[in-house]
């Protein structure tokens, strides 16, 4: 009888302990009923220590651990590591008057911080070039790139650049350093929050208004709808298709799917964003948004102000602005030098890879191109009296499109061959008469595309109305909204869950 109750019992512990441990190549996800199971006890739990800050913080730390544990493993110790390293070097650059001193301390903080990210990011890179200029045959080495490794080195980053340029105290308490670094909602895809606007929040009692409480319901169930229904159904259903095989479909197939691709790239990690504000909203922190309408920019650099706009803001604040000023006495060249160094950090942050270089270089380049073309071009537009004009803005707001579309060819594809293939089929193999076969054949796929693109456009009015209908709904209104779309999240996923983009930088 005991043996009978026990092997069971053990059994289902066994069964739990593989539920919670960490599996390689199946992060923890938001959008997983794992996440949400483990966030609601979390949540119970913090509530009872909103009252006690060293409560709070802690469980908050040991809850961003699990679930960082939970996505990169063992691979923890090296954020434990980097906490350690930025906390007391940030002190050490506060203490010292002595400039010399201060700028060696940086240099050494930049140095650790740049050669543990380089080392797993870009060492299989670097050795591949190498032995290819050779002509010599490599193997790639057995490296794990640590899930969000490019995030919170960054953040970190950013604590550190602040003290050193006198705009930020370094905090007494390496708690709250490390919950700012390893804050779970967005410690694997950012947004790259900055110390500034973090740290004093953690000595606040949390609070959620009834405003933050349906915005932050508003943003969950978004995040589920991108991520899920606008992103991993088109990507499985549709553009991994094309993009994998492209000269076996027509130009207008191939389009529709660089399409498709614009949209389920953003809702991929626009979608992430709105699950991490979100989230954080529950815990009463607010992390700054981190995209704007994308699309709707009327040129390149009205897009990377809506795009991702926590690492534009990085790029600018600690990269462009320092060589810019470098090369001041060069003027326009020198801002165009700044702009190609800013965008091939971007591409290589990004990814380890030529493709993610040529992206770089390539929006470098059209920036550098639009500052030289400025003048001539509102010359043009005044002669022509469309200046400010809605058709203009509408023109703009085309053509962009389209340079940033073709932009995530290079962003998606290791193989450029399948790039010029796709051009080709569309340039030289069209046959517009299939677009009307596609809306028959495929009217779910089609219609997913336009409603990712028809949300993304909508007035802003729109989106407050939104929030608004849901901010005046009742608590059990808005749990019975959160259980519809998980339910219809649910009826989507036809296949396991893809890992989002954002985690291999």
């Amino acid at each position: 009888m005991v043996n009978d109750f026990i092997v069971p019992f053990n059994i289902k512990i066994e069964n739990v302990w593989n539920l919670l441990k960490y599996k390689p190549g199946d992060p923890l996800l938001f959008n997983t009923s794992l996440f949400l199971i483990l966030f609601f006890f979390f949540l119970v739990i913090y509530n009872l220590f909103k009252n006690n800050k060293q409560a709070r913080v802690l469980s908050l730390i040991v809850f961003s651990f699990y679930f960082y544990y939970l996505s990169a493993g063992y691979f923890i110790a090296i954020l434990i590591v980097s906490a350690f390293i930025n906390f007391f070097f940030g002190r050490w650059i506060a203490s010292t008057e002595n400039f010399p001193k201060k700028r060696i301390l940086l240099a050494v903080t930049l140095i650790l911080n740049l050669a543990v990210l380089g080392y797993f990011k870009y060492t299989n890179f670097l050795l591949q070039a190498i032995n290819d200029l050779r002509g010599i045959e490599f193997n790639p080495l057995q490296i794990f790139l640590p899930i969000g490794i490019s995030f919170y080195t960054f953040k970190a980053l950013t604590y550190i650049f602040d003290i050193y340029y006198d705009t930020l105290k370094p905090t007494k308490n390496f708690f709250d350093f490390v919950l700012y670094l390893s804050f779970f909602p967005n410690v694997l895809m950012g947004p790259i929050d900055r110390a500034a606007d973090f740290l004093p929040q953690i000595n606040k009692e949390p609070f959620i208004s009834k405003d933050d409480l349906g915005k932050a319901t508003f943003l969950i169930c978004s995040g589920l709808l991108k991520t899920v229904i606008l992103s991993s159904y088109l990507e499985d259903n549709f553009i991994g298709r094309i993009f994998e095989f492209p000269l076996r479909y027509t130009g207008v197939e191939n389009l529709f799917a660089i399409y498709a691709y614009a949209i389920r790239l953003y809702c991929d990690f626009s979608g992430y964003t709105d699950l991490a504000i979100g989230i954080s909203l529950f815990l009463g922190f607010k992390i700054m948004d981190n995209f704007n309408s994308p699309f709707k920019a009327t040129s390149i650099a009205d897009f990377w102000r809506r795009w991702h706009i926590s690492l534009s803001k990085w790029l600018l604040d600690y990269l462009f602005k320092p060589v810019q000023i470098s090369l001041r006495s060069w003027r326009i060249f020198g801002n165009m030098i700044a702009l190609v160094v800013t965008f091939f950090v971007c591409g290589l942050w990004h990814g380890a890879g030529w493709n993610f270089i040529l992206w770089g270089l390539y929006f470098g380049v059209l920036m550098s191109a639009a500052l030289l073309l400025q003048k001539p071009k509102e010359k043009l537009y005044k002669t022509l009296k469309i200046h400010n004009t809605k058709f203009l803005r509408f023109f703009q707001i085309v053509i962009t499109f389209h340079f940033i579309a073709f932009s995530f060819l290079l962003f998606r594809l290791n193989d450029l061959q399948i790039a010029k293939d796709m051009l080709s089929q569309i340039f030289d193999f069209f046959h517009g008469e299939v677009a009307l076969q596609f809306v028959e054949k495929m009217p779910l796929i089609f219609g997913l595309i336009v409603l990712g693109f028809v949300s993304h456009f909508f007035p802003v009015k729109i989106e407050v109305v939104i929030k608004r209908s849901i901010t005046v709904l009742p608590l059990t209104g808005k749990i019975i909204l959160l259980a519809f779309v998980i339910w219809l999240v649910a009826q989507f996923k036809s296949a396991d869950i893809q890992p989002f983009i954002y985690f291999q930088f």
